[in-house]
């Protein structure tokens, strides 16, 4: 077993303070601790509600009405379980998922090029939560679309003075915009009052009956299992591990997102607080992705009204809406989606962290690495806007380079927490196995079968 892995270390007077301070001794104990771990997967689900979904969701209920609604809680249904996979490698390791894999692939041939890859699908969901955000402020304050490109790329200022502030008000944060985004569409669930019977007819019956339809589905799970929250879960579990050992000990929870990335010692706790966090884990993961699910699925009951418009663009579905039932579900509508722009886009800026920091070893300016990554998508987008192109088809289209890259930390997600020298005790059970492999093959599958529809006549 490698030098690097904390299981054959004795338990320190560390380890037996965490376990024996932390140990809920009542349900309310209990309830407590499972607040104060409340956070990572929190942070991760805005991924599943950024704009790349809505472009997805939208473009299947108004192009399909309701009978792509099981692809949203397929996706949902594998996010979950990757997720919690993802989660649990950092809590039970101690490691990142890039981290682990820059001392598995060892040698620098091979990580560079993973790392450019891994920092393709950063780019790819940049795109989209940039799109967000410009189409936001064009919809809901009437700013053009090209000073709108302009003023969205603004953001980064934002973003990077929240990296300095305490790590919990930046989780805060992410709760108040998730609340507005998911109280803002039971609005318009309510109003718009979708019909039950084929909410559930069509939530169980898979149907894509022409390759429009696949390149949708495909799109829904490039939009729901994103490449880049798989990559920061792992982190974001282990630093609050970190964070919460801190904070028994006599620290606090104040640590930023900078300073969590350079703190060069791993967690060391013990068997028994290791398997408690995973149950809290597992408890988070659930709720939080079951409502992303939820949010992704009220998005296509929103759009189904539309119907048919395959090509409906952004404006005219927000449009198209507020005649229908009024300006007041528009309005909120176009808030759902600034608000998802706003938090993914700071899930995003994380995630390019943490991927360059635990591939390449090598720790870049973040304000820096942010304005090149913002700005890479600014020009392309603008461009794209002074053509005139849809939108919405470039939020789909993005989300379908997305699907295609999954497989990226995919695999070795499954890979390391499939094998004991990784997790030891907690290692996957032969029905989570099973389970991850059937994910792997139907993603791949998915995409594999796209792309021979797009290239074979």
């Amino acid at each position: 077993m490698g030098a690097w892995f904390p299981w054959n270390r004795r338990t320190t007077q560390r380890e037996v303070s965490v376990e024996t301070t932390v140990q809920p001794a009542k349900t309310s104990a209990s309830l407590r601790s499972f607040m104060l771990w409340l956070g990572p997967a929190l942070m991760v689900s805005i991924a599943y509600m950024d704009p790349g979904n809505y472009g997805t969701d939208i473009a299947a209920g108004a192009g399909f009405k309701y009978d792509l609604l099981w692809a949203a809680w397929f996706a949902g249904g594998m996010a979950m379980l990757l997720q919690y996979l993802s989660g649990k490698l950092g809590i039970a390791s101690g490691y990142s998922l890039p981290e682990l894999l820059r001392k598995s692939l060892v040698k620098r041939r091979y990580v560079i090029p993973y790392w450019l890859a891994a920092e393709a699908a950063v780019a790819a969901t940049d795109l989209a939560e940039y799109l967000g955000t410009v189409l936001g402020l064009n919809l809901l304050f009437g700013v053009p679309l090209l000073y709108a490109a302009i003023f969205g790329a603004l953001d980064v200022i934002l973003l990077l003075m929240m990296m300095g502030r305490r790590f919990r008000l930046i989780e805060q944060y992410f709760a108040m915009l998730i609340s507005i985004l998911v109280i803002g569409i039971l609005y318009n669930l309510v109003v718009i009052k979708p019909d039950l019977t084929q909410i559930a007819y069509h939530s169980v019956v898979p149907l894509a009956s022409t390759n429009a339809a696949l390149l949708i589905v495909v799109g829904i799970i490039g939009a729901t299992v994103m490449p880049h929250a798989l990559f920061v879960h792992s982190w974001l579990s282990k630093n609050k591990m970190d964070l919460l050992a801190r904070r028994i000990n006599g620290g606090n929870l104040g640590s930023s997102v900078t300073e969590s990335m350079k703190l060069a010692s791993h967690h060391r706790f013990s068997i028994g607080e290791i398997e408690r966090t995973r149950k809290f884990h597992l408890k988070e993961t659930v709720i939080a992705l079951t409502i992303a699910s939820v949010v992704n699925a009220g998005i296509i009951l929103i759009a189904v009204p539309l119907y048919p418009n395959a090509n409906v663009t952004v404006s005219d579905f927000v449009g198209g809406i507020g005649l229908l039932f009024g300006p007041a579900i528009a309005v909120v509508f176009v808030l759902t989606l600034l608000m998802s722009g706003l938090s993914s886009s700071a899930l995003g800026t994380i995630a390019g962290q943490v991927i360059m920091e635990g591939l390449i070893g090598k720790h870049w300016n973040v304000w820096a690495r942010r304005i090149v990554t913002r700005f890479i998508n600014v020009f392309p987008t603008t461009f794209a806007i002074l053509l005139g192109l849809n939108p919405l088809s470039l939020l789909v289209y993005s989300q379908v380079i997305l699907s295609l890259m999954i497989p990226l930390p995919m695999i070795p997600i499954v890979y390391y927490t499939s094998k004991k020298k990784f997790m030891a005790g907690f290692v996957n059970r032969r029905i989570t196995i099973i389970l991850a492999i059937i994910t792997v093959a139907l993603i791949i599958a998915f995409n594999s079968f796209l792309l021979y529809t797009i290239f074979v006549p």
